[in-house]
């Protein structure tokens, strides 16, 4: 998936505690030491790009939460068991709200497994895919496989238009095989989804309504999590794409059973069209979940490429020209999924920050300081 909620147990099994600092009045030595229990602040100090920063959710995993064109609201998705769902379904919220004791609106049916929601141009509406069509209950979730970690890619995923209300009002894809992924042009006119039609992952853009489906990738590997730039005219995307014949096989053999292997993704940057692709991070481990930053002249992303055990994972921003890599968050297990207000004044994300040191995974949002 783009940049799947699986990717979130990488990071989330790893338990973390706050710090304590005591003080001690020393005025009087027969008063015994005050002990201050000090929490780590929402923001940490290094964080300078933060302003303000707003915890949405409080338990679950909650990921990939989405702008509207005019920035009121957002769509998400989330597993929290206490809002009675057994796997990712998406939910609605207004920009301004949090959600610790209510459920927000659930927007998609309430079955099979749900992901990568996006707001149409008008507002009113919402794609997502789903695999309801194929089986009402929740998919098995496989996340190792001869001990490496993997993400399930369901055949049964088809890209979904729904109004508010959570009614289906169209299906815009209907072929053999994983069809998800799909965000939206700012320009309002195309779509952007990852498919296996063609046997293997790749991107394809296609018109609202769902005609004009063209391939803009056709390199092997798994291209996904494609996101457009502010102006529409290119396409950030991460992919895992096998050098070796060892690694060639070993991909092939997972997607012929429905797997792969997401430990190794660098990001990637075409036109929209498919066009001047080229590669634009080599710094190993996993670069995933891109967003450009609203200039189009920089790209945001989450990595792990500065750890020795596959965690933390961070925000960083890079220049489209490769250069200029800078940190942004500096989080101790996980940070990932930004995306940025259509004004630019707004930053969503997901995060490990502040969850008690359980497994929860929340959403932020954040007023952006360039």
């Amino acid at each position: 998936m783009k940049t799947r909620l699986f990717g979130i147990l990488l990071v989330t099994a790893v338990l973390f505690s706050c710090k304590n600092e005591t003080k001690t009045d020393v005025t009087n030595t027969t008063v015994k030491p005050e002990v201050t229990e000090v929490k780590k602040p929402l923001i940490y100090p290094e964080e300078t790009h933060f302003k303000n920063l707003r915890q949405v959710t409080f338990g679950g995993d909650n990921a990939e939460a989405y702008w509207s064109f005019d920035d009121s609201k957002l769509v998400f998705q989330s597993n929290y068991k206490k809002w009675n769902v057994g796997c990712d379904q998406m939910f609605l919220m207004d920009a301004n709200q949090t959600f610790d004791s209510i459920a927000p609106p659930m927007v998609s049916t309430g079955m099979g497994r749900t992901t990568c929601s996006y707001f149409m141009p008008d507002n009113k509406h919402i794609i997502y895919a789903s695999t309801h069509l194929a089986d009402k209950d929740c998919p098995d979730t496989p996340l190792r496989k001869n001990g490496k970690y993997i993400w399930p890619v369901y055949d049964t995923f088809d890209i979904f238009v729904a109004d508010l209300e959570g009614n289906i009002v169209k299906q815009l894809t209907n072929e053999v095989g994983y069809d998800a992924e799909p965000t939206v042009s700012p320009k309002g006119d195309k779509i952007v989804f990852t498919s296996t039609r063609s046997g293997d992952l790749e991107l394809y853009t296609m018109n609202l309504d769902g005609s004009d489906v063209k391939q803009i990738t056709d390199e092997l590997g798994y291209d996904g999590g494609a996101f457009f730039s502010p102006d529409g005219t290119k396409i950030i995307f991460r992919s895992s794409r096998p050098k070796t014949e060892q690694e060639i096989k070993d991909y092939k053999d997972l997607l012929a059973e429905g797997l792969v292997e997401p430990t190794d993704m660098e990001l990637y940057i075409c036109n929209a069209d498919g066009s001047d692709l080229r590669q634009l991070t080599d710094l190993g481990n996993a670069n995933w979940s891109p967003f450009f930053h609203p200039s189009g002249k920089k790209v945001l992303f989450s990595s792990n490429f500065e750890a020795e055990r596959g965690f933390p994972f961070n925000l960083y921003l890079i220049d489209i020209d490769g250069k200029n890599l800078e940190r942004v968050t500096h989080s101790e297990t996980f940070d990932a999924f930004p995306v940025f207000s259509n004004d630019g004044k707004k930053l969503a994300f997901s995060s490990n920050r502040n969850n008690g040191g359980g497994r929860d995974t929340n959403l932020f949002i954040a007023e952006w300081v360039d």
